[in-house]
């Protein structure tokens, strides 16, 4: 199939402007373990990560407790004790 174009015309194929403005509105977010670019898109099944090592490594540091969710370590008392035995 031959395709003319008018002169000057852009030699994208059609939706290919639309792909870009597309492109352009795509989030991106550092990878918390390397620091590379990372599309925010669907297909990018390790999103945050840029890969399933800095995946990998990042669930090795939670499981190795190198980060810890804030909190004391000590449980809240139990309504039980607030109220004592109400029976």
């Amino acid at each position: 199939m031959n395709i003319r174009r008018r002169p000057g015309a852009s030699p994208e194929p059609p939706g290919a402007a639309s792909r870009q403005l597309l492109d352009s509105m795509v989030t991106v977010v550092k990878c918390p373990t390397c620091g590379k670019d990372v599309r925010w898109t669907p297909e990018n099944r390790f999103r945050p990560f840029c890969s399933e090592r800095c995946k990998q490594i990042d669930l090795g540091a939670w499981a190795n407790e190198k980060y810890r969710i804030g909190g004391t370590d000590e449980e809240p008392p139990s309504d039980e004790d607030k109220h004592g035995d109400l029976n």
